[in-house]
This record gives C-alpha cells, structure tokens and sequence, in this order.
C-alpha cells in the first residue's frame, strides 16, 4: 500500500468557497481557450477582484490542483483533474 499524501494543502485550498468556485469555472464546458482561463476571464466567472482571484491561484497552484501556462504577459490556468481526484480519493481512504 501507498504511502498517504499529506492532505493538508488540498483541504486547506478547498475549504474556502471561492476556490471552489473558481475550480468549478475551469471545470466548466467551453471553458474558453485551449490553455484553459486567463485571469481576466476567472475575474468575470467567479465575480471576484484580480488581487483576489490572483491570491486564490497561488493557493490552488501551491496545492497542485491547478497548473499554469505562460505566454507572454498571459497566464492561463487549467484544472490538474488527475490530482484533484487522487486526492479525493485519498481523501475518502483516510475517513
């Protein structure tokens, strides 16, 4: 059997409800271009401000459930849908 992954940074990241929010966004159909959502179009989504939606990305990134593509000025962030559902899994092993 595996060693269990600390879960702390995956539940500290989805405790708060915007992340949610925002996970859900990039979870979403036609969620915009191929890299996934800029910023600007997080901002609109979730109706949050760019300091904002900028600090929860960090938190999300840090935890490993979003992952982010340069281009230029542009950062373009997509859902890491393996580890999000590794993780809840090893969530519900753990309960």
């Amino acid at each position: 059997m595996a060693a269990p992954h600390d879960l702390g940074p995956f539940l500290h990241a989805i405790a708060d409800p915007a992340r949610r929010r925002i996970l859900q966004a990039l979870k979403e159909p036609g969620a915009g271009h191929s890299e996934g959502l800029c910023a600007g179009d997080i901002e609109s989504r979730v109706r949050l401000s760019q300091p904002t939606v900028s600090h929860h990305m960090k938190v999300l990134e840090k935890a490993g459930l979003v992952e982010v593509t340069r281009k230029g000025t542009w950062r373009w962030y997509r859902r890491k849908q393996k580890r999000i559902s590794q993780m809840a899994g090893e969530l519900k092993a753990q309960l």
